[in-house]
């Protein structure tokens, strides 16, 4: 995953100060890797927007954004994770079809599901959503409709900056977390 970041905090996992990422994002959907890569040229054509695979699956990137709380309220930016959505031939189309145009955030949302796994949230393939077009230039924003996955939570109340360097923490020593977790607790 990419990450775009803020300034630093200090890793509770490896001691050293590290910066602060507001966003981490994924290169394909989740799809593309179940492809043989002698095949994907054939059977996968790909920006860094939209994807289509084997002309029957439609895939466009987007941003699951969450709020962060401060010590003052809901800080100015979110923190956003930047995910694939799979979505109907349909829509596909008519997101083609508005691509360039002005005033297309004035669509009606149209659901999608999450094809990316998004590791601190363990099982999130397929989650339902639904995309919100946004300005031209700027990718859509997903909404999780599940009320009870996690990332769906977050997404509806927010996260404390302590969060946000939790799961910058998971993401920079996946190895150590799984280790710990692994580990027998001794009482």
């Amino acid at each position: 995953m990419e990450s775009d970041a803020t300034p630093g905090f200090l890793c509770r996992i490896c001691g050293r100060r590290h910066v602060l990422p507001l966003s981490y994002s994924v290169k394909a959907p989740l799809a593309v890797a179940s492809i043989p890569p002698n095949e994907i040229a054939s059977r996968v054509v790909i920006t860094p927007e939209q994807c289509v695979i084997d002309n029957r699956s439609f895939y466009l990137r987007g941003r699951i954004p969450v709020p962060i709380h401060g010590p003052t309220g809901i800080l100015d930016q979110p923190f956003i994770w930047g995910v694939w959505a799979e979505i109907s031939p349909k829509n596909f189309l008519r997101t083609q079809q508005l691509w360039k145009m002005p005033g297309r955030e004035s669509e009606p949302p149209f659901p999608g599901f999450l094809n990316s796994e998004i590791a601190p949230y363990g099982q999130t393939l397929d989650l339902e959503l639904t995309v919100h077009t946004q300005p031209v230039g700027r990718r859509p924003h997903f909404y999780l409709t599940d009320p009870i996955h996690p990332l769906a939570i977050e997404q509806r109340t927010g996260i404390t900056l302590p969060r946000v360097e939790e799961i910058a923490e998971r993401l920079l020593h996946p190895q150590e977390i799984s280790e710990a977790s692994a580990s027998p607790t001794i009482l």
